[in-house]
């Protein structure tokens, strides 16, 4: 499950999700008109994912321990949340990582 490919494109569809959602929230951050102490850290975070999801296939620690950065460093800036959300969920369709 999750793991087919879009007939045609030979991309991942989590990694298609995971782009859409990243892209989405950059845009909204960056079109909002508000500054916080740590957007730096949310703007270079979501570089990141993006540059992650445009690699391929993502590592999944590296996507939630940036998934994690983002978060904090949006922190309680309610009108991000449901582009963070969408970036979580994206993100959970990788599912968990291998345990060792």
């Amino acid at each position: 499950m999750g793991q087919e490919r879009l007939a045609g494109s030979g991309e991942d569809p989590r990694v298609a999700e995971l782009r859409t959602a990243v892209s989405r929230l950059r845009r909204e951050l960056a079109g909002h008109p508000v500054e916080f102490p740590d957007r730096g850290i949310a703007e270079d975070e979501l570089a990141a994912l993006d540059a992650m999801a445009a690699g391929g296939m993502p590592e999944i620690p590296r996507l939630r321990r940036s998934l994690l950065l983002v978060a904090g460093a949006i922190g309680s800036v309610s009108a991000l949340a449901p582009g963070l959300r969408e970036v979580r969920i994206a993100i959970e369709l990788f599912g968990e990582p291998p345990r060792s």
